[in-house]
């Protein structure tokens, strides 16, 4: 390719940072391609450095171990799949599809080649979307019905990730996929205010005007 441009460099030369700047000159969505999860991992770190206030997710194979079926024809023995997930890999990789799905433009996915293999039909996951914002007329109820529909399960005593819970006229939701749940105010039938709280001691980390939550595991 003519226009092809390669940077080459020593570790700590710079290579990071003048992408970076590329990356801040374009204003646009970009994907990071690395060839193996080591190198993705300090990618990633690095441009979260770089780019504190943006949606810089990590989106590798979530299999800490995957042995393929197989069959040996010589000794006719059958070895069955056999393989490991990563919960904590599988959780980025949600909040990458979340951050996609979300509207923003300030992403930046840093990902390995398993980013080829698709993970869901593109279709299938907007239709379980559920958009939300502050002022918006929609009855709790109906919220509630919704969250149902998406795979979250309401939870009286345990919060935890890929559930909701109901106190009051708030609605809590802590999508799988997220270190921080999301406090939904309500005043009758109107969104009045949607916070991100922390859950271990329900801190307001921030307040947004719209929101969007997906399914809280991936199909």
């Amino acid at each position: 390719m003519k226009n092809t441009k390669r940077l080459l460099g020593v570790t700590g030369s710079g290579k990071t940072f003048t992408v970076a700047n590329v990356i801040q000159e374009v204003q646009r969505p970009t994907l990071v391609l690395a060839h193996n999860k080591t190198l993705a991992a300090q990618l990633y770190s690095e441009f979260k450095q770089f780019f504190p206030n943006n949606a810089v997710e990590y989106f590798v194979s979530y299999y800490d171990y995957y042995q393929p079926e197989a069959f040996m024809p010589v000794t006719g023995v059958f070895i069955e799949k056999d393989l490991s997930i990563n919960d904590e890999l599988e959780k980025m990789r949600m909040s990458t599809t979340a951050s996609l799905l979300s509207g923003r433009r300030d992403i930046l996915v840093v990902a390995s080649v398993s980013c080829l293999y698709g993970i869901g039909n593109p279709i299938e996951f907007q239709k379980n979307v559920i958009p939300i914002e502050k002022g918006q007329i929609i009855s709790r109820t109906k919220l509630l019905h919704q969250l149902v529909q998406s795979l979250y399960s309401r939870t009286e005593m345990d919060f935890n990730p890929g559930s909701f819970r109901i106190k009051g006229d708030t609605v809590d939701v802590y999508p799988s996929y997220a270190d921080d749940a999301y406090r939904i105010h309500f005043f009758g039938d109107e969104i009045e205010e949607i916070e991100r709280f922390d859950v271990k001691n329900s801190q307001v980390i921030e307040t947004f005007e719209n929101l969007r939550f997906i399914l809280p595991i991936c199909l």
